[in-house]
């Protein structure tokens, strides 16, 4: 599950019998002002009683964010082009360091790996990707 605000969530397709599940889904969410986090939550799902809880673990947009409108203020450059690089602190669920990517196609792309937290070990590896609207 997956929690942008109270009003924007979204659930991914159910993986039966693995522990080592890949969702490839594209979820779709409308950024507004302040931004927060993206909230994700992992769960077992169970037929005969509540699914279990299995971690969660969450993602600071605002860097995506700062990257997307460094791009805009400098030009849009041909080719890829490394936007920003984001660490891994406390205070983030990042496993390793996290490159901001303005791709061929001029969309701000972030690639993480992201810590579950509640649990012994787990990762989620997303693929974030910020589109703006052009104004009509």
């Amino acid at each position: 599950m997956i929690h942008l605000t109270v009003y924007q969530t979204a659930k991914t397709r159910v993986i039966n019998s693995c522990l080592n599940p890949v969702w490839n889904e594209e979820l779709n969410f409308t950024l507004t002002e302040p931004l927060g986090l993206l909230n994700l939550e992992v769960f077992d799902k169970d037929v005969w009683k509540a699914d279990d809880k299995m971690g969660k673990s969450y993602l600071n947009l605002q860097p995506l964010v700062s990257a997307a409108r460094l791009r805009d203020i400098l030009g849009s450059s041909c080719g890829e082009t490394a936007l920003r690089k984001v660490m891994p602190e406390r205070d983030n669920c990042l496993v390793r360091e996290s490159i901001i990517n303005n791709n061929v196609n001029g969309e701000v792309v972030q690639n993480v790996w992201l810590r579950l937290d509640g649990v012994e070990s787990g990762e989620l590896e997303l693929t974030i990707k910020l589109i703006t609207r052009v104004a009509s």
